[in-house]
């Protein structure tokens, strides 16, 4: 016998066999599209798939995807298809309201239902807290309405809804007639099915079902995404009876499996693309968190670095310069603003052209109005934005502005008018915020001088790592010292004012203990933990306990008052085990902003001083970095010892930090961020640290830690202070 082959004769018989193989193997065709070919068979007569309209490569990539997969008659599915323009969230002015469609408010409570976290203890206020949806969320729930909408009011029995960012299993033709026939048999003594999930994820603690064939099952609940589904018209029918949509329609849905008639194929066979981001956002996470059941501590960076760049912003007092320096902080420029001067190494470098300069956007700031020409010239492609005064009249030297820029890149811009986003990010080609756009109080031109003082404290401040954000001017830059206000518009210690009691003392903070977590902190915060004394203070204890999502407990205080400038002091002992924090400071979220001081217990002489900073008016999304920008000073003795007083004087152009009176540390505008803007909340905490770099390694043998506190102060300042 001859076993050896010529390679040509070989590639020929390989070549024949695949096709008698092929020949003899069923095609990959779907046998359930198209019109139904029995009485008794239904089919899917359309398919909808959901798209935004400035996502363009997206829905060219499912048209791909469609093409592939045929009906019975060779066609293929993308002649069934049917492209629905997706609702887009950019397009909302402000947070939707409630309507018959859509109610932004949910639970936690309804969030559990779907996906139960069942080692949290999550306290009734945890649960009925109300969550709002973002506005991506929205968005996604109004663009599956609106096909819901399509569906009961056409004629097509049954459609298919896809989401623009998946893709079809290898093997989906078979198994889809498999999935379709299962159901059909199970149904063939009813009205049918309302809805087929043939894309999801299932519930990672638990999604009961009931099996009902080989390759169908039942949902009770928890089974996350709607990006690939078969809905029947009067299942569409029975979705919008059911409106409006609570909370994101994912977990939506699943409290309405009870009036419906649901399946779900046992495999999933369309599935998400794992090359595609999402656009979507996620309003649950902050609550998760808060109850443990997020652990993950990793940096949330600022991805978006503007391209247009510089941009100049003139115009007349009263015309919105500050909203339009805060958003073009929003959008990710490092913005300069209402200044009379500019520091003169940044003004030289600005003058010369140079690319190292420490700001990308300039707005309002006074010495560079006369120089229009030559920065025209010094940067053709730069942006130019001119702002219009309340009664539409330019002063003299907004005139001559005007008519420096002919020619140039240049808008006139409104930012009180319900496009602004629009307007500007068109000029800036960019993508707007999903928030409403600034509206701040014109500042004016403020007075700055050249010398930052901080060269006359005695005590020297350490830079640890910082945050690589655009609100944060880099502290590998020595001859930086940040952008000193002149004094008639700085307040000073002494400006400050008690009401009732010793004015010296300032108002002592009514508190409450916390009963929440965040991802860094190993402890679950207990009421139980502060605990107060016989001489008026509280100790916060940090002790192991096992409550299910973390191992220790700890005790917060947090006020109940917010405060928006002032001096805010506390006498306290910090705790002493390492790993273990102390903190004193103010905070907010949304936009994340936040003045810190904090004691390490496996360094107790050294203070820890930091500023986060996000642009942004209340509500604005804004929460990056998780590091801000510390500075470590030696205290010179031991901070958990004995008591010591700390203080943080806040106003809107400085922040100083003292010690026992003593002036230990300050910071001025962009020293190296903003001065935060929004009202925050005073907060006492001793917590055990899931980052051992930040108070070394937890030696939970030494718990329990203790910090004590003799109660929180606070002076508050008069209404901050502007000048041209």
């Amino acid at each position: 016998m001859k076993l050896a082959r010529e390679p040509l004769a070989v590639a020929r018989w390989a070549l024949s066999l695949a096709h008698c193989i092929r020949r003899t193997l069923p095609r990959q065709r779907s046998f359930i599209f198209g019109p139904p070919f029995a009485p008794t068979r239904q089919s899917i007569q359309k398919i909808f798939v959901i798209n935004l309209d400035r996502d363009p490569d997206r829905w060219n990539r499912i048209q791909q995807e469609l093409l592939r997969i045929k009906d019975r008659q060779g066609n293929s599915l993308l002649s069934l298809t049917e492209r629905h323009s997706a609702v887009d969230a950019r397009s909302f002015l402000q947070d939707p309201e409630r309507d018959l469609d859509v109610d932004p408010i949910y639970t936690l409570a309804d969030q559990l239902f779907v996906e139960p976290q069942p080692q949290t203890l999550p306290t009734r206020f945890d649960l009925e807290a109300p969550i709002r949806m973002s506005r991506a969320e929205i968005a996604v729930a109004r663009s599956h309405i609106e096909v819901w909408r399509q569906i009961a009011n056409g004629n097509h029995g049954h459609a298919m809804i896809l989401e623009d960012d998946v893709w079809f299993h290898p093997g989906f033709s078979r198994q889809v007639d498999k999935v379709w026939a299962d159901v059909e048999e199970l149904n063939k003594h009813n009205d049918g099915f309302d809805l087929l999930y043939l894309s999801y994820a299932e519930s990672k603690h638990g999604a009961p079902k009931a099996l009902m064939s080989e390759h169908s099952f039942k949902p009770v609940r928890g089974l996350w995404y709607l990006s690939g589904y078969v809905i029947s018209q009067k299942g569409a029918e029975k979705l919008l009876s059911l409106l409006p949509c609570r909370g994101p329609v994912d977990l939506w849905i699943n409290q309405q499996f009870s009036s419906l008639n649901v399946f779900a194929a046992r495999r999933v066979i369309i599935r998400q693309r794992g090359d595609a981001i999402s656009t979507n956002s996620y309003s649950i996470l902050p609550t998760l968190s808060k109850i443990g059941a997020i652990n993950s501590e990793t940096a949330a960076l600022f991805n978006a670095r503007p391209d247009q760049l510089p941009v100049f912003a003139f115009g007349p007092m009263n015309s919105g310069q500050s909203s339009i320096a805060m958003a073009l902080s929003m959008l990710g420029y490092k913005c300069c603003s209402d200044l009379d001067d500019l520091p003169h190494h940044e003004l030289n470098k600005l003058r010369n052209g140079s690319e190292d300069r420490l700001f990308n956007a300039y707005v309002n700031v006074g010495c560079l109005a006369p120089e229009i020409g030559s920065l025209r010239a010094s940067y053709p492609d730069a942006k130019f934005i001119l702002t219009q005064s309340v009664h539409d009249d330019y002063n003299r030297e907004a005139k001559s502005i005007v008519s420096g820029l002919a020619g140039a890149d240049v808008i006139v811009f409104d930012s009180k008018k319900a496009d602004a986003w629009r307007v500007l990010c068109d000029h800036l080609r960019c993508a707007p915020p999903q928030c409403a756009f600034p509206i701040v109080e014109d500042q004016g031109q403020r007075r700055a001088v050249n010398v930052h003082k901080n060269s006359n404290l005695a005590i020297r401040s350490v830079q640890a790592k910082w945050d690589q954000s655009p609100w944060i001017i880099g502290g590998g830059n020595q001859a930086w010292s940040g952008i000193e206000l002149a004094p008639e518009v700085t307040r000073h210690v002494g400006e400050r004012s008690g009401v009732g009691g010793n004015s010296n003392l300032g108002d002592l903070v009514k508190c409450s203990a916390r009963t929440d977590t965040f991802s860094g902190n190993l402890a679950l915060f207990r009421p139980e933990n502060a605990r107060p004394v016989d001489d008026g203070s509280t100790e916060i204890y940090v002790q192991r306990e096992r409550l299910g999502v973390r191992d220790f407990s700890a005790g917060a205080l947090t006020s109940d008052a917010d405060f928006l400038f002032g001096r805010f002091e506390a006498s306290f002992r910090a705790a002493s085990v390492p790993g273990v924090m102390t903190g004193f400071f103010l905070h907010r979220n949304s936009p994340h902003q936040e003045i810190d001081i904090e004691i390490s217990g496996n360094m107790p002489s050294r203070l820890i001083v930091n500023v986060f900073y996000n642009p942004g008016g209340d509500g604005a999304k804004f929460d990056y970095g998780y590091r801000g920008s510390p500075s470590y000073i030696d205290l010179g003795f031991d901070a958990s010892v004995k008591m010591h007083q700390y203080a943080i004087e806040w106003s809107p152009t400085e922040i100083r930090w003292l010690v026992d009176e003593k002036l230990v540390h300050r910071r001025v505008l962009w020293n190296p961020t903003p001065i935060p803007h929004l009202p925050m909340k005073l907060h006492f905490n001793a917590w055990p640290s899931r980052a051992s770099q930040l108070a070394g390694r937890l030696q939970f043998r030494k718990l329990p830690a203790v910090a004590r506190i003799e109660g929180m102060r606070a002076h508050k300042y008069g209404q901050p202070i502007s000048a041209k």
